[in-house]
């Protein structure tokens, strides 16, 4: 890509802001070396994979990098046979901890979102457990090796401490005398050359055997080892090298472990830092409120509400422009500060984010195009050091420029022959313009120029456009009009700031009348414009109150129709009761008359009893069908895959999962599936984005899945803190997680103690701790689960 173009755009102030997104030094350096690429199949896999990762925050929230560090250094000397320090190992042990954690963490979103590019960066991570808890076996998390790291090192460990304590208690009891004491600068036991020392007196020296090994800055103090402790300082000394060299036995055999799989680890830490990445990428979206834009490689785009990432999105005024479909030329005029420059650099800076992988401040469905190049020539560049005007370094710039250009490159111009006389300067301007023309590039210009309007005007594949300009307040609006030309305005508002009339019209006359024709043409396209734009709002604005009405009536109607229904249905309900009883009654003769029958031997006709039932079944009135909101309507065509509202189960959604015949579906209802009449279905409306799925879908979810493994509390107060806690405990739970991270810090200490005794007692927590190290130390708690 062109180097200059990505300076001029500023393209590093999105990559700074893109690294301070990173978790780890891993992540950083990924993101610091991005480029912008011209191949279309690597841009989309590059945005993919950033989606992957907004998905995956949006299900499962902010990923867990903690743990992982840069340790390749540490790799490379393991591999090389070096011993590594006790830190190093624990980094290590951390590492693979945290690479684990983030392949769960990625797992338990792969269940609620496809994450297919995702999942294979994780497919090669390899997980050495055993490794990882050989070290924490050995060493601490404060990085000291422990005493049950070998027996030979538990052994010697213990005798030093014997060996000590005898030398101390032989030097406190000499001390302890009342004749020694007069001669001590101080009465205590202390330590010069790992050898236990008291501080004598100058004047006393000759009053002590052994050995000197220290003197005050002073002369006054002498710091003897005494002849009674001297066999045992020497036994001490041979433990503390016995106890050296296990140690360093213990770290080699774990710095060779550790050198065996190197290789491995070394490509696990490039794989996490390309995530750490993408996730980065993922937040810097969420950051600029951006989206997924569509690419193509055929030189067309289209952005719709885009604004430029580096300003503020309350004072940001979006952009709409197409380029690369009727026309692919756009001549920006209008008045200077009117936003021709910021609108030039949000097109460019877009198309850089876009063809490195990253979301674009815009409204969905907004399209890019993958260049081979971006040339832009934007900005007062005059150089006093090389003797270089404005003109000049415009020209050198796009002498540059114009042999690079091929009919894939994309051409931003500011300002196109300015700096010299204004007649050589257009002329300049169209020449340039035709030339590039010529080659199909893809190019956006902005100019002062009235020739360059009627030029624009009068080609094909060239259109005109202008930055707004409200002249009632004399300030521009820094909205982009495509179609319509720019006007000066300098005589409105010369008037409107007060200057003669009779100045103005001097001035006017001597405008050439072409000049006046061409303003007069673009005022006239700028009322049409505005005329254009009010009868929309009207016609916007009568046609929501027309959909209020229709609603309104559809709702009344509704009303009418379910209280025409509850009135039949009460007056059947007396009816069917009235009836019920007559039939309870008749029952009960045709039972006496039977029984008299069968006591008198008189015959009766069984059918006719049989019939009578019936006729008194016949009579009672069916149940009245509740009106539905689709009643009165036209049928519409239900489908397999359809997504429906079951309306005599309250608006119920499912899916049709089969059609049983012209008036009845199988609907899947969560988990149940159940035959509904199609009068009783009402098609859900879809839009582009949401697509009813063609076989119904059953998503399963895991017990242990969570949303968050880590809670940060920094910056809060303790109440907001516990009310925070709580809710993340219960989730936390729920999601079935052993063991959970709560980030508080250090600082007074107010808000950890005010954290741990909610924790203490809180009826999800089995036990808590303090962080060790790797894991944030004292601030930070990790709480167990039941």
């Amino acid at each position: 890509m062109n180097n200059k173009a990505l300076h001029t755009l500023e393209y590093e102030k999105i990559i700074n802001r893109l690294t301070g997104l990173t978790s780890t030094s891993l992540g950083r350096e990924e993101a610091e070396k991005l480029q912008p690429s011209r191949e279309l199949p690597i841009v989309e896999r590059r945005l993919a994979a950033t989606d992957e990762a907004v998905r995956s925050v949006m299900f499962k929230g902010v990923p867990p990098f903690g743990g992982i560090t840069d340790i390749r250094s540490s790799l490379y000397r393991a591999k090389l046979q070096g011993i590594l320090q006790p830190p190093e190992l624990m980094e290590v042990a951390q590492f693979i901890m945290g690479s684990r954690r983030l392949i769960r963490y990625i797992s338990l979103a792969g269940e609620e979102t496809e994450l297919p590019l995702l999942s294979d960066l994780c497919e090669p991570l390899t997980d050495f457990k055993s490794l990882e808890d050989e070290i924490r076996r050995c060493i601490d998390e404060q990085g000291e090796v422990l005493d049950s790291a070998s027996p030979e090192l538990a052994s010697v460990r213990r005798d030093i401490r014997i060996n000590a304590g005898r030398a101390k208690e032989k030097l406190d009891s000499l001390i302890r005398s009342s004749s020694i004491q007069k001669m001590l600068q101080d009465v205590l036991i202390t330590m010069r050359n790992d050898r236990y020392v008291i501080p004598v007196k100058q004047e006393y020296r000759s009053h002590f055997g052994g050995i000197v090994h220290d003197q005050s800055g002073s002369g006054a103090t002498l710091f003897i080892e005494p002849e009674a402790v001297v066999q045992m300082n020497n036994k001490l000394r041979e433990l503390k090298i016995k106890e050296q060299n296990e140690v360093e036995r213990i770290l080699r055999m774990l710095s060779e472990q550790t050198g065996e799989r190197a290789d491995l680890l070394t490509g696990d830490a490039e794989i996490l830092g390309q995530i750490d990445f993408i996730f980065a990428k993922a937040s810097l979206a969420n950051a600029l409120s951006a989206t997924l834009p569509e690419m193509n490689d055929e030189g067309r785009f289209h952005l719709r509400k885009a604004r430029h990432p580096l300003i503020d999105i309350k004072q940001a005024v979006p952009i709409d422009i197409e380029l690369g479909v009727e026309y692919t030329s756009i001549i920006v005029t209008g008045p200077n500060t009117g936003g021709k420059t910021v609108s030039l650099k949000t097109i460019g800076l877009l198309s850089f984010m876009a063809m490195s992988g990253l979301f674009i401040p815009a409204e969905d469905g907004s399209q890019l195009c993958v260049f081979d190049g971006i040339y832009a020539d934007i900005g007062d560049e005059q150089s006093i050091e090389q003797s270089l005007s404005t003109f000049s370094s415009h020209m050198t710039n796009l002498i540059s420029m114009l042999g690079q250009v091929t009919d894939r490159s994309l051409v931003l111009l500011d300002e196109l022959g300015a700096g010299t006389d204004p007649a050589e300067g257009s002329a300049l301007a169209i020449a340039i313009l035709e030339h590039l023309q010529k080659l199909g590039c893809r190019l956006i210009a902005t100019t002062h120029y009235s020739e360059l309007k009627a030029y624009a005007y009068n080609r094909n594949g060239i259109i005109n456009a202008s930055m707004e300009f409200d002249v009632a307040t004399l300030r521009p609006t820094y909205r982009l009009l495509v179609g319509v030309p720019g006007r000066s305005n300098a005589f409105a508002i010369a008037q409107r700031l007060g200057l003669p009339t009779s100045i103005i019209d001097h001035a006017r006359g001597e405008v050439s009348e072409d000049e006046l024709k061409v303003d007069s043409m673009i005022a006239s396209l700028e009322e049409d414009r505005l005329h254009a734009q009010a009868e929309r709002h009207n016609a916007e604005k009568l046609r929501r109150d027309i959909e209020k009405l229709q609603k309104e009536l559809q709702d009344e109607r509704f009303k009418f129709q379910e209280q025409k229904a509850k009135l039949l249905e009460s007056a059947r309900e007396e009816a069917r009761s009235a009836i019920s009883k007559a039939k309870r009654e008749a029952e009960e003769i045709i039972s006496d008359l039977r029984r008299i029958a069968m006591e008198e031997g008189a015959s009766f006709k069984e059918h006719k009893l049989i019939e009578a039932r019936r006729r008194l079944e016949d009579a009672i009135p069916a149940q009245v069908a509740k009106p539905n909101r689709a009643s009165g309507a036209k049928q519409v065509k239900i489908e397999l895959g359809d997504e429906v509202k079951v309306h005599s189960l309250n608006g119920q959604k499912g899916h049709v999962v089969e059609l049983t015949s012209n008036s009845e579906a199988v609907v899947q209802l969560g988990i149940l599936k159940m035959k509904v009449q199609l009068v009783d279905l009402e098609p859900v409306r879809k839009t582009a984005s949401n697509k009813a799925p063609v076989q119904a879908t059953i998503v399963k979810r895991s017990r242990d899945e969570n949303i968050r493994s880590e809670l940060d509390l920094r910056g809060m107060m303790l109440d907001e803190a516990i009310m925070e806690v709580d809710q993340f405990l219960d989730e936390a739970f729920l999601s079935n997680l052993g063991q959970v991270y709560i980030i508080h810090g250090k600082g007074t200490g107010a808000l950890r103690t005010g954290v741990q005794e909610f924790l203490r007692r809180h009826k999800h927590v089995k036990s808590y701790r303090l962080g060790q190290f790797g894991e944030g130390g004292a601030g930070v708690s990790v709480a167990e689960l039941h």
